[in-house]
């Protein structure tokens, strides 16, 4: 199986520290950021115990795309790319929401609303639904974001209510995530997908509005096909989907939802394998490109060389 970066321990010019997420190493470099997307993956909050090839590289440069796609709706904090793992960025003060943006009733969402909820986040969700229906208008559903364990749904009362955001800083990250899924959705279009459901981040810098981390991508994001969807759904059928739910769906059919007690079943280099293969048709299907697989001899003396170069030239 090809090499996999699971955790990086680098020591750059000016460092002050290091967060290691649940996917992605942030170091923190004076006003700058790097961030480098790992192949760890992630589910029901917990990191799976082995790593997908390319999964970072995928990442990264799916979040390139579309940060350069949609730069005219909202200011983001890339800076440079300096190699296919890691982004070169502004320093934020992150806002501690997620802002989750749902065009079609599926997913968590749809589990909820299975169990009987017809309120998800403050907004009403009416009787009769189906699996993978579409709303009449995108929803927002944020949630907290938890330094660690699990975000939690929160509606947009509650966030003004607790002082989480300003009222006037919520209501333009509003504005900004609702028009940055209409954009993700015009290009999903083109390429032959739905944009269903998404999450963005967002953080202030100097007083204004940020769109901070990743975009659009398998982690943050879900696509059905759009040849077929509408068949699938007057059957009832599961739709075609390019998506990290696949592995959700898969951990569930496997007896494991994050739950105290449970396992994380066997993941053969087999299964990593047909992942990586996922992930990669995804990028190559909303980009229109050809993936490249960037060398991976040496990643961790690849990744450092070309951030350190790009730290030198910025500093």
């Amino acid at each position: 199986m090809a090499a996999t970066l699971s955790r990086t321990d680098f020591e750059f010019k000016n460092q002050k520290s290091v967060y290691h997420g649940k996917v992605r190493d942030v170091y923190d470099i004076d006003d700058l950021l790097v961030m480098v997307a790992t192949d760890r993956i992630s589910a029901f909050d917990v990191v799976l115990p082995k790593g997908i090839p390319f999964k970072g590289q995928v990442l990264n440069q799916i979040a390139e795309y579309f940060l350069d796609a949609t730069s005219d709706i909202v200011p983001n904090w890339k800076i440079a790319v300096p190699d296919p793992m890691a982004t070169v960025g502004k320093k934020c003060q992150p806002l501690k929401i997620e802002m989750i943006v749902r065009g079609y009733l599926t997913g968590s969402a749809w589990r909820e609303y299975q169990n009987g909820a017809r309120e998800i986040c403050g907004v009403a969700i009416p009787d009769g639904m189906r699996e993978n229906q579409k709303f009449e208008h995108p929803i927002l559903t944020p949630t907290t974001k938890a330094d660690e364990g699990h975000d939690e749904n929160i509606s947009r009362e509650e966030i003004i209510a607790r002082g989480i955001v300003p009222e006037e800083v919520y209501e333009q990250v509003e504005r900004y995530a609702l028009a940055l899924f209409e954009r993700g959705q015009q290009m999903a279009a083109e390429r032959g997908l739905i944009l269903v459901d998404t999450k963005y981040e967002f953080g202030l810098l100097d007083g204004k509005v940020i769109l901070i981390d990743e975009i659009h991508t398998p982690d943050s994001s879900r696509y059905f096909y759009a040849d077929g969807y509408e068949e699938r759904f007057e059957k009832g059928e599961p739709q075609r989907q390019l998506s990290k739910e696949f592995v959700r769906q898969w951990l569930i059919s496997n007896g494991f939802m994050g739950k105290e007690g449970q396992q994380v079943p066997e993941m053969t280099d087999e299964y990593c394998q047909e992942v990586s293969r996922r992930y990669i048709e995804l990028y190559e299907h909303i980009t229109g490109k050809k993936f490249q697989p960037a060398d991976e001899s040496a990643l961790e003396q690849r990744i450092f060389d070309n951030v350190s170069e790009c730290l030198g030239r910025l500093g």
